[in-house]
């Protein structure tokens, strides 16, 4: 299917990829193989692929390490009849953070679930990033679609400079510019005012929170540099304070 003027499909997954702060994770019991589907706190990647903070204790977490093959339920949590909103079924592989991307998951993942600060040192802890090999997205009656991993994902491999710069663009902007941020979500996203701060920087966009609301501002184009980064963000601005005052 084609995107149209009211439908993006690749777009739509991925909001749900950078909005979702939960979701339910099927994995397959150890020894009989049988389905097991758990609720799950998840965050994004860079790339927007999930990223999980998972013990060692829980049933999930054996199966995935006796085979890493999952997949992962996000939905809009509309309101109203559940089904009537968006949600994407993604498969592929849950892998153990390692020494070259730990930093990068622990981050993010506290940045969406400041409140795992209280657990992520536990022994017993670990990130996972689920690797997709696919996605299926249902958005309504004549509205289902399955993806391919580069119609959802983020490129971000000429971005490392951006990545580099990420925290401190973002602790920049929730200690100096929440009233810039606010202005986003009111202005642009329509949204109601609130503390919103902001979660994550990436090539396509940024990602905002206020308590257990989360909205996504993609960018006009893409960006990969922190200068690139901060020009389109005062863009925004100034079209937010445009079109607040108009």
């Amino acid at each position: 299917m084609q995107p149209t003027a009211d439908f993006d499909p690749a777009g739509l997954a991925r909001s749900l990829l950078r909005r979702s702060r939960q979701g339910a994770l099927a994995t397959l019991m150890t020894g009989s193989g049988d389905p097991y589907c758990s609720l799950v706190n998840v965050a994004s990647h860079a790339d927007g692929s999930p990223i999980l903070l998972i013990s060692r204790l829980a049933v999930h977490t054996r199966n995935v390490l006796g085979d890493s093959r999952v997949s992962l339920m996000l939905d809009e949590r509309a309101a109203g009849d559940p089904l009537e909103g968006a949600r994407i079924m993604l498969a592929g592989q849950a892998v153990e953070a390692g020494a070259d991307d730990l930093e990068l998951l622990r981050r993010r993942y506290l940045n969406a679930h400041p409140s795992a600060e209280a657990f992520v040192n536990f022994k017993d802890f670990s990130f996972f990033r689920i690797r997709p090999n696919g996605a299926h997205l249902v958005a309504g009656f004549g509205r289902i679609v399955d993806l391919e991993p580069e119609q959802f994902l983020t490129d971000i491999s000429d971005a490392a400079s951006l990545l580099d710069a990420e925290q401190g663009a973002i602790d920049h902007m929730n200690a100096d510019h929440r009233d810039a941020m606010n202005l986003y979500a009111t202005a642009l996203l329509g949204a109601d005012p609130a503390d919103w701060r902001c979660t994550g920087c990436d090539p396509d966009g940024i990602d905002m929170q206020a308590g257990g609301r989360t909205l996504r501002l993609d960018f006009p184009r893409r960006i990969a540099t922190p200068a690139a980064l901060r020009q389109t963000l005062k863009q925004l601005a100034d079209q937010a304070r445009a079109a607040a005052n108009a």
